[in-house]
Parts: C-alpha cells; sequence; structure tokens
C-alpha cells in the first residue's frame, strides 16, 4: 500500500498520510466506484471497516450488482469524506478526503470472513460484541465479504483561516 499525492493537481492541499489514515479509520461511510455491466459507472455508499494495513473490508449480501460489477472488473476506486465546513460568505467549503485504489475480491476463506465481521462490530458496535457476534454466527451463510486490498491512496484537504 502506498500513499503518494503526486497526482493530486492542487499541491497545497494535500492531507498528510497519517491523517489520511485516521480517516480510512474513523469515517461512517465511503463510496465504493466500479463500472457497471453497461461499461459506464456505479457508485454507491457503503459502511466499511479498515484493517490498519492494506485492507478494507464491506459486508454484503452473497448476490447482487456490485458484486457483478467487481467479478466483471476488479480494479475499483474507494473515497472516504471526513469533516467538512461551508463557509457561504467565502464561497468554498473546507474538506478533507482520501481516495484509495484497491483490487477488490471476493469468496474469502471463512476465517477472514469471520475476522471482517469482527473488525466491523468492534467499529459499528463496540457495546454489543457478544450479541453481534452472535448475530454474525447466525447469518454468516446469507453474507458476503468485499476485500479491497489498497493499491495506493492519496488525500486532499482544504483548511481555510
Amino acid at each position: 500500500m502506498k500513499y503518494t499525492n503526486e497526482k493530486v493537481r492542487r499541491q497545497d492541499r494535500l492531507l498528510e498520510e497519517t491523517n489520511a489514515r485516521l480517516l480510512l479509520q474513523s469515517c461512517e461511510y465511503g463510496v465504493l466506484s466500479m463500472c457497471n455491466e453497461e461499461g459506464g459507472a456505479y457508485g454507491l455508499p457503503l459502511s466499511f471497516v479498515w484493517d490498519g494495513g492494506s485492507t478494507i473490508y464491506i459486508h454484503c449480501a452473497p448476490v447482487g450488482r456490485k458484486l457483478r460489477c467487481i467479478e466483471l472488473s476488479p480494479r475499483v476506486s474507494f473515497c472516504v469524506v471526513g469533516k467538512t465546513n461551508v463557509l457561504p460568505n467565502k464561497f468554498t467549503t473546507e474538506y478533507e478526503s482520501v481516495v484509495a485504489t484497491c483490487n477488490a475480491s471476493t469468496g474469502l476463506s471463512d476465517d477472514e470472513k469471520m475476522k471482517a465481521l469482527r473488525l466491523i462490530l468492534q467499529k459499528y458496535s463496540p457495546n454489543d460484541q457478544i450479541v453481534g457476534q452472535q448475530y454474525a454466527e447466525k447469518s454468516f451463510h446469507r453474507t458476503e465479504i468485499i476485500k479491497l486490498d489498497i493499491v495506493e491512496f492519496s488525500g486532499k484537504c482544504k483548511r481555510v483561516n
């Protein structure tokens, strides 16, 4: 996983890697962008968890459009947006964001799927781990996990004084 801001046009708005990693850890949702079956674009907001290394996990049903898109073209983009602040009198918005280029895959081992579900529970239901684990085990057969291996990521922000 390489952090690179070389392709960011506004070099004066770079987000430090440490802050980019904090966004991956703390953001509630991200937007997964893929190629669709018709050769167009398909993007949707999803809850996710980052493992702290080079992997993002997303849970979903075992069938559906996003899985067909990934099968068609596993190279995807994933974007998270942190804090924003619209400044109407300055005609601008403060923001922070991370964009990752990833290789998506499914069909993980049961162990890795359960690891991903535990990470999701830790992030979104930290006070309900026992009940959450029971729910994950009960619904395991109807759950798919999308694994996003981050190839490279970049961060951008705008701060107004």
